[in-house]
């Protein structure tokens, strides 16, 4: 299949959480795993693991590959529910199989008669147990030797300021303060997997300094870069994977980010992404955007009240982030006219940064952040309430409900209040069919033959492979291979 020049493979993870609201229903992590049954084995919607992927984090049956092409399970980590989008070349794409997860999951409650008592949500943030989800984006990157030494500098700046976009916004805020709630031998010995391989555990207070921020994860980052994530969490994460590379491609991996419930804040934030990384690879971002203290300004961007947005260079000088988006998009404007997805990014990264700067209120069709401000706003007017009030962080909560009948978004949504990518039947459409121009599809080929009996009884697939019983292997090691046309 044809590649376009800044053609590559990108998809998004996300974790969701899970909220019971009948005791007598049992836990979460129980919902959790009934959910992933009725998925699997009474909706048949893909095919479960028979080998564990990790003994540790993703034991057998815990999950599987999905018709799809996508990726459903749940992480022993926490015990949630995590989505991984197929391997996707195009935004709609994208978001339509990002979409018809959260249905497949909405779905599977109805089918279980779990709708009324269960609740999923696609958050990064538990408000009063200080914990945080993630929602991780997967580039591939043409990545040289020296490529995580020269590019990640210039990529700070970029995600840094991306959330006055792309951000979902959070009602409060979070202390870290090491040593903290460390945990006692008997928890360790009791939750083991939530500390194997642990290097930093640290505790979380809420901070009351602060009312409502752009970002749910901007206080819960500590490194710029780190391998070792699950105290120790990072704007980057590397995967240097030989079983992720292609043609000197890596798979980049991002941590700060947030599920946006907009899908028009989805497609830009990841749109934009896409071109700031083929900048990086051409080298075509000037040194003079490096950030003096990029995690500084990471927070101090997500919580400014003022909406100016500042941030220091490595110079010294003082910048404000639409400006320095503002820098990226000019940059970025070498490549208009290589395709509809670069003209839409380009045309839309230029729109939303003109709207910041004249009002960024006016934007709430088609930012998250604005869209929640102003329903936490409406209740706190109705109700009488100030910032302290914990029902807001209820609000909060019920903006990212994935629920279409009970999400406080979808209500938004439905009312024509948003700006959308994709239609309905796209969404339905992508509940059970792959991207056509990646590997997901000839992934989901062979998932589909073992659903319908017509594999052997062993198989094993991953994102790169597919064995079916002890003789046949399928190598995917090519993600922009689709297969022939059958």
């Amino acid at each position: 299949m044809n590649r376009r020049p800044g053609d590559r493979i990108f998809g998004v993870e996300t974790e969701f959480g899970c909220l019971v609201s009948d005791p007598d229903m049992g836990s979460p992590e129980s919902a959790v795993d009934t959910v992933k049954d009725v998925l699997f084995y009474d909706l048949r919607i893909g095919a479960i693991d028979l080998h564990a992927r990790d003994d540790v984090f993703e034991p057998a049956a815990s999950g599987g590959f999905l018709l799809n092409g996508g990726r459903m399970y749940i992480d022993a980590v926490g015990s949630h529910l995590e989505y991984a989008t197929a391997e996707c070349r195009d935004l709609k794409t994208l978001v339509a199989n990002d979409r018809a997860g959260q249905r497949l999951i909405v779905r599977a409650l109805k089918e279980a008669g779990l709708e009324d008592d269960v609740r999923f949500y696609n958050n990064s943030v538990d408000h009063f147990g200080g914990h945080t989800f993630g929602c991780h984006e997967n580039y591939l990157v043409r990545a040289g030797d020296d490529f995580l030494s020269h590019a990640p500098p210039l990529l700070y700046p970029f995600l840094v300021t991306r959330q006055i976009y792309a951000g979902v916004g959070r009602v409060g805020g979070h202390l870290l303060s090491a040593g903290l709630g460390r945990p006692s031998y008997h928890e360790m010995m009791e939750n083991p997997i939530d500390y194997i391989w642990v290097s930093q555990v640290y505790g979380v207070l809420a901070d009351t300094r602060v009312p409502y921020q752009l970002s749910q994860r901007a206080d819960h980052i500590l490194k710029t870069m780190a391998g070792r994530v699950r105290f120790n969490r990072a704007i980057i994460n590397p995967k240097w994977e030989h079983f992720y590379a292609h043609d000197g491609m890596q798979r980049l991996h991002l941590l700060f980010g947030e599920s946006n419930q907009n899908e028009y804040a989805y497609a830009l934030k990841v749109g934009t992404t896409l071109l700031v990384l083929r900048l990086l690879e051409e080298r075509r971002v000037p040194d003079d955007l490096e950030l003096s203290e990029p995690l500084r300004a990471l927070r101090d961007v997500s919580r400014d009240q003022d909406h100016r947005w500042l941030v220091e260079l490595r110079s010294g000088e003082t910048i404000g982030a639409v400006d320095l988006q503002r820098r990226y998009l000019a940059l970025a404007q070498a490549y208009k006219g290589d395709g509809h997805d670069t003209d839409w990014v380009l045309a839309e990264w230029e729109s939303v940064l003109d709207g910041l700067e004249r009002d960024p209120l006016d934007l709430g069709d088609r930012l998250d952040w604005v869209a929640k401000l102003k329903v936490v706003d409406e209740y706190r007017a109705e109700e009488g309430l100030d910032w302290s009030s914990d029902a807001l962080h209820s609000v909060d909560l019920e903006y990212h409900n994935i629920n279409p009948d009970q999400s406080l978004f979808h209500a938004l949504q439905q009312m024509g209040r948003t700006r959308r990518v994709v239609d309905e039947l796209d969404v339905l459409d992508a509940m059970t069919e792959p991207p056509a121009n990646t590997r997901a599809r000839v992934r989901a080929h062979f998932v589909k033959q073992v659903l319908a009996g017509k594999g052997r009884r062993f198989y094993a697939f991953d994102w790169n492979a597919v064995a079916i019983g002890k003789d046949t292997y399928h190598d995917l090691d090519d993600p922009f291979d689709a297969g022939a046309e059958s």
